[in-house]
């Protein structure tokens, strides 16, 4: 078991003087929910525009070697509120997790230190949230429409809205009780740091729309990623999952053709969908249906009710025959819904942004924006996330700086959620305990003001990445496996069940790791190379699987 910090620690750092206070930088965390860098416009302009989280790059600094250190909502955010992997925090996988709350977070470590904390939005750790003075919190997943949100007495309470909105909305009217308590005179900011963290349901599945946006993107037709009619070939584990957008993909619940109950095909997930609509009230509902129902009559006239049984991903489905027309229909529709999600949460991140530059605020404030993980956009054929491929293993990381850290523009180095924990106590100048497993960020953020021991860190800079992942049997059927990233290699290892395969993959000439090179002669020095570095990342990181 992880040591705690002492109680003596815990008390020093708790006793700052106000005026100290004052003076340290604020702390916004923006995390999304299964948005991908690649629906981002400062990473990739391909699909869509997000100029809100493009200000933040722009004014700040932008990630590219930004990664997780398990692939899936839950264990993500156990791993952001501990720097801890998830062997160690204990949250490996959602179907049998349950946070243990008591342990060492970052979240009571800042607050020990000074700084007034609060959540707002999605949990999803199942337990109730401890260290933070404020919080507001989805159930489970949480809903787009008119969704419940359960506050610190215990009460559940619907909220009529849309929900990146209304989480926007209870975000600034927490703001706005923190900087009212502003004692005269005092300096600008609040009478006491705080740390807000704001975690959407964007752009989660099933990418329900704001009504308003219910129309974007409907005249866009996105293009095709490159290793779209992936086949899978000499990657086993691929090969057996289930989250391919033409098998798996459910035409109700994901694509959204649903009629009426009575006139609509019933599908594994229809009655989820159906509920997840009947939040709706009857204006709003008018307003959805309108636009929804008329395609979805126009595609049972031309598709009828085969549709979702496509077979898996073949030379077949390429060669314009009618499962690749669906194929593909299928593919556009998933895009614009996706884009429209996207949409509504740029323009409220846009709203945080604002609110802070008119509160004087923003200059004081570290602002992170980020995501759980990443997500497949039809990459390999695929939506959803879970594997260490790049699409999934990666994150946006965006960070916008205060005032005493000028570094700006593109950061290369390898970073991991791990590291925000870190980050943000050495932010508040607070003590980072010795089992915390993730480094400070803060020497990459300085620039022209790094110290000499900054130059040091960054000379010192992490080669390699760890990544676990445990969730099977479960929804997709990804295989647990477990691997290390180098800023040019790949090495996994699938393993339990009914599978016992590694896979060895050149980043650099196989940018969507299609072609598997282990147990090839020729790479039989490298391949030895990193299984010795997976073994010294193991052995770091104290994982038992080794």
């Amino acid at each position: 078991m992880s040591p705690k910090p002492s109680l003596a620690l815990l008390l020093a750092a708790a006793h700052v003087p106000i005026a100290a206070q004052t003076q340290r930088p604020n702390i916004v965390y923006i995390m999304t929910d299964d948005h991908t860098a690649q629906m981002m416009s400062c990473y990739d302009t391909r699909f869509v525009s997000t100029p809100n989280l493009d200000r933040i790059a722009a004014d700040g600094v932008r990630f590219t070697h930004s990664f997780v250190a398990n692939s899936l909502s839950g264990p993500s955010r156990a791993c952001m509120l501990t720097g801890k992997h998830s062997h160690k925090n204990g949250f490996t996988n959602n179907e049998h997790g349950i946070f243990d709350g008591s342990q060492q977070t970052m979240p009571k470590l800042l607050r020990a230190a000074g700084y007034e904390t609060c959540l707002i939005g999605k949990w999803h750790l199942v337990s109730t949230p401890t260290g933070f003075d404020h919080w507001e919190i989805l159930p489970a997943q949480g809903d787009y429409y008119n969704p419940v949100f359960i506050h610190m007495d215990g009460r559940h309470v619907v909220d009529s809205g849309y929900v990146t909105r209304l989480i926007t909305d209870k975000a600034i009217a927490w703001l706005d009780k923190h900087t009212a308590t502003v004692p005269e005179g005092s300096p600008e900011g609040a009478s006491k740091p705080f740390a807000l963290f704001i975690h959407h349901k964007a752009c989660h599945r099933a990418w329900l729309p704001d009504l308003d946006d219910i129309r974007l993107y409907e005249d866009t037709t996105f293009p095709l990623p490159p290793e779209f009619h992936d086949d899978y070939a000499t990657r086993e584990a691929a090969a057996k999952t289930e989250m391919e957008i033409g098998k798996d993909m459910d035409i109700v619940y994901d694509t959204k053709m649903f009629v009426s109950h009575e006139a609509t095909p019933a599908t594994r997930l229809s009655s989820s969908y159906e509920r997840m609509i009947g939040r709706l009230s009857p204006a709003e509902r008018k307003r959805y249906d309108d636009f929804y129902v008329p395609l979805s009559q126009r595609f049972y006239q031309e598709w009828g009710t085969d549709y979702n049984f496509l077979p898996r991903q073949s030379q077949s489905s390429v060669d314009g025959s009618r499962d690749a027309k669906l194929l593909e229909w299928k593919y556009q529709r998933y895009m614009r819904d996706y884009a429209k999600v996207v949409h509504a949460l740029d323009q409220e991140v846009g709203r945080v942004l604002d609110y802070l530059e008119a509160k004087g605020l923003l200059d004081n404030t570290l602002v992170v924006y980020t995501s759980d993980q990443g997500f497949y956009m039809g990459e390999h054929g695929w939506f959803d996330k879970r594997f260490m491929y790049e699409e999934s293993l990666s994150t946006p990381l965006v960070m916008r700086l205060p005032k005493g850290y000028e570094r700006r523009g593109i950061i290369d180095e390898m970073v991991q959620n791990i590291d925000y924990a870190p980050t943000f106590l050495a932010l508040a100048g607070a003590p980072i305990p010795k089992d915390i497993q993730g480094v400070s960020l803060l020497p990459l953020l300085k620039g022209k003001a790094a110290t000499k021991a900054d130059k040091q860190a960054i000379r010192n800079w992490r080669d390699a990445i760890y990544y676990h992942y445990y969730e099977y049997p479960a929804e997709h059927d990804v295989r647990r496996h477990y691997g290390i990233r180098t800023d040019r290699y790949k090495l996994i290892h699938f393993y339990g069940h009914d599978v016992n395969a590694w896979e060895l993959f050149d980043l650099k000439n196989d940018p969507h790791e299609l072609h598997n090179l282990y147990g090839q002669p020729a790479y039989d020095k490298l391949q030895r190379q990193l299984h010795r570095q997976l073994e010294a990342l193991q052995i770091q990181y104290d994982d038992p699987q080794r």
